[in-house]
């Protein structure tokens, strides 16, 4: 007998690409539905959703460079290569204070705009629409309107910045473009002046303050001039108020430069202080440093001297400037000589990120202790001509006092003055680093959505989903589907039977196939399961007895008993057919017949042996139907008196065929496959579960067992992956050359 063993372990399934296609040719139906489906949404979506218009404005940084003068004070300190510059601006055009403004210049350009239907996305919808009129949406939307609507992109590798929005009106995605590029110059702008505003609005407080200075002086000295009557002072007084005054003034106008570069410098030091506190401290000390403090002193006072010898001039005046000069050159000579090896010393050992910084804490630190030690030696001075103005006589002290602070404080004013203007000039100078290359125009088509596209990607989509429905369903699916599903497990297939059109009706000819269609492919697979039959044992007398019974209900034993027994019968066996399913028994009306008397009749004693024997249409070919139903079917069915009942049938017939209940929900087929000489299991394709099937054999497989193998029924080539093509269309072939309709397996 052939092996039946399920123990040994399940052969590994391998598909090849022919195999998946039949898959999907399988689920055909479902993928192309899901398909449309998808095809239909995405058409639906394309023809429905509005069209976006996109502006974009190209802006072109540059990394800001040059002193105080000329260049930005805070964000250089923050940008040291081209890319993390361009880095920060992106984020300062992603800043909620840029959207802000943003947002108030889209409320302005709507106010102005004579077509103000050419907005949207800042127009409120539900407020509008309930009012009758264009409400506009708060300021807090509209900013978050811009986060959504705005992109702002570096072009890979250039120091070019573009800023795109995108609106369904075009007019309104250009103006929004274009506000986000002038808001951000405009930022940008007051960034890059910041430290020039700085200073210019310091030097407009001074040159007030010294103006007004100015204006109490004159009027103290005028009443003073009117009580004493003092109009005119010697030639001596006249000499020290000028050459006083004079220091004096540069002494003020030295005290301011020494304010904004202590301001500059304590900017640039707060900045270092964030990024390496060691390193303030260290450049203070070296500004200090007693040699270079010397030095710069020493400078002070020559250029002092200098200004003396060139505000009194007589015969060694020009000898005493050419002198003061020589000494300054070489002084500063040694100075810079000095301030070059500490400059290199610190920047040798700085990180290369902060060298730029570090060098402009150094040279400002080196030029506020410049200006200290100038204003120190200047206000030595002042005091030596206030004691040369107190040797005066007493009736010219006072006034003389008075036009010396009035001569100073004028000529302070006039070059504080000079001084305001020059700042004014380089503060409108500047120019920023950001130039609009491209300004946002109003697109004329629009740049979403990409209709075609969209119907393309639905479609992919829904050929995906419809796909990946098939692969799940038949990872879902538990059932068997082909003869490898069976043979994989080690069971023994005996025969596959495609699947019969019209059998689902009730017409009894699709049922009793071999005899109504012989040239069918069912009744050719019917044969080959004969054929199988007869040669599962090697003693040809030993398989008369054949039980037919399944996993479940539904699965088309009783098909397969009677047509079974009736391909032996066209072989000239004599055969009989006996429906043993005494719980819903069905042989009786495939033959068209009453269903009593039958054999349970004969058990009991109701009926004669003729009577219940029954020919069919096909020759040899004798049925027995259940007859009456009895409330014990198992007894009756595995009594001494069915065993005799069988002995007395394989007298008089070649095969004996035994249609039996399913084997999992009664014990009826179990306890009749000891009796019999073979038993067939009949399983349905795309029916009857994996799991089921094991059960089943597995009480088939007892110690008197007599299962030969598997039947599998309703079996469609399409139902797996293609592997059983070559038999579907050997059975399906006309035998007689002519063309015929085939049925559909």
């Amino acid at each position: 007998m052939i092996s039946t063993q399920t123990s040994s372990p399940i052969l590994q399934e391998t598909h090849t690409l022919k195999d998946y296609i039949n898959l999907v040719r399988l689920n055909f139906v479902p993928i192309l539905l899901i398909s449309l489906t998808g095809l239909l949404v995405a058409v639906i979506y394309a023809i429905n959703a509005p069209n976006i218009y996109k502006s974009t404005t190209v802006i072109k940084l540059s990394k800001p460079q040059g002193n105080i003068l000329s260049g930005s004070l805070i964000p250089e300190f923050q940008d040291f290569g081209s890319d993390r510059f361009i880095a920060n601006e992106i984020e300062v055009l992603k800043s909620y204070h840029l959207k802000d403004k943003v947002a108030n210049s889209l409320i302005d350009s709507f106010k102005t705009s004579p077509n103000k239907k050419n907005f949207s996305l800042i127009i409120d919808e539900n407020l509008s629409s309930k009012s009758g009129s264009l409400i506009l949406k708060p300021i807090e939307a509209i900013v978050a309107m811009l986060t959504s609507k705005v992109s702002i992109d570096q072009k890979r590798g250039l120091d070019i910045v573009e800023i795109s929005a995108e609106s369904t009106s075009p007019y309104e995605a250009a103006v929004i473009a274009n506000s986000y590029a002038s808001a951000y110059k405009e930022i940008n702008l007051a960034y890059n002046r910041q430290q020039l505003t700085v200073i210019k609005n310091f030097l407009a407080k001074q040159r007030d303050e010294k103006l007004a200075s100015l204006a109490s002086v004159e009027e103290t000295m005028k009443n003073f001039q009117e009580q004493r009557g003092i109009v005119e002072l010697p030639e001596q007084a006249k000499a020290l108020i000028t050459e006083s005054s004079d220091i004096q003034a540069k002494m003020n106008a030295t005290k301011i430069d020494m304010t904004i570069s202590e301001k500059t410098l304590n900017n640039y030091k707060d900045e270092l202080k964030k990024r390496d506190p060691t390193l303030t401290a260290y450049i203070e000390n070296l500004a200090t440093e007693p040699y270079i403090k010397k030095l710069q002193e020493q400078i002070g006072a020559l250029t002092i001297q200098k200004d003396r010898a060139m505000a009194n001039p007589n015969s060694n005046s020009q000898k005493l400037v050419k002198e003061a000069d020589a000494n300054i050159s070489e002084l500063k000579n040694k100075l810079n000589s000095q301030l070059s090896v500490f400059r290199a010393g610190v920047l040798a050992s700085t990180p290369e990120e902060i060298k730029d910084l570090t060098r402009k804490v150094l040279d400002e630190e080196v030029k506020y202790q410049a200006l200290t030690a100038s204003y120190k030696k200047m206000n030595e001075i002042v005091g030596d001509y206030d004691k040369k103005m107190n040797l005066l006589p007493t009736s010219t002290i006072d006034l003389a006092r008075l036009q010396r602070e009035q001569s100073a404080n004028e000529k302070l004013y006039l070059q504080v003055e000079e001084r305001y203007q020059e700042a004014i000039i380089n503060e409108q100078s500047v120019p920023g680093n950001a130039l609009i290359i491209d300004a946002g125009l109003v697109p004329l088509l629009p740049s979403k959505p990409n209709r075609l596209l969209i119907v393309l990607i639905g479609l992919i989509l829904g050929i995906g989903l419809g796909v990946g429905f098939a692969f799940v369903r038949n990872y879902l699916d538990n059932t068997v589907k082909t003869p490898e599903d069976i043979s994989n497990r080690n069971i023994n297939v005996l025969a596959w039977v495609p699947q019969i059109e019209g059998i689902e009706s009730g017409n009894k000819d699709f049922e009793f196939i071999v005899a109504k269609k012989p040239d069918a492919s069912a009744s050719e697979a019917y044969r080959a399961l004969r054929t199988r039959i007869k040669f599962s044992k090697l003693d040809k007398e030993a398989l008369k007895t054949i039980l037919v019974t399944s996993a479940t209900s539904q699965e088309g034993k009783t098909t397969t008993s009677i047509n079974l027994a009736g391909s032996f019968a066209q072989a000239n066996f004599k055969t009989i057919i006996i429906d043993a399913d005494l719980r819903k028994p069905r042989i009786h009306t495939v033959f068209n017949q009453k269903r009593f008397p039958g054999f349970s009749d004969y058990f009991f004693g109701q009926a004669s042996f003729s009577e219940i024997l029954r020919k069919s249409e096909i020759n040899n070919l004798d049925f027995i139907t259940a007859g009456t139903i009895p409330p014990n079917p198992s007894e009756i069915l595995g009594s001494t008196q069915m065993e005799s009942f069988l002995e007395k049938l394989k007298n008089e017939y070649d095969y004996i065929i035994i249609d039996s209940p399913p084997i999992i929900a009664v014990t009826d087929s179990e306890i009749m496959s000891s009796m019999v000489d073979g038993t067939l299991l009949v399983v349905s394709a795309n029916n009857t579960e994996v799991e089921l099937m094991e059960k089943a054999v597995q009480l088939l497989s007892h110690d008197r067992s007599s299962f030969i193998g598997v039947v599998l029924n309703n079996f469609t080539y399409r139902s797996g992956y293609g592997s059983y093509y070559k038999y579907y269309y050997y059975y399906s072939r006309p035998t007689n050359g002519a063309k015929k309709n085939r049925i559909k397996v």
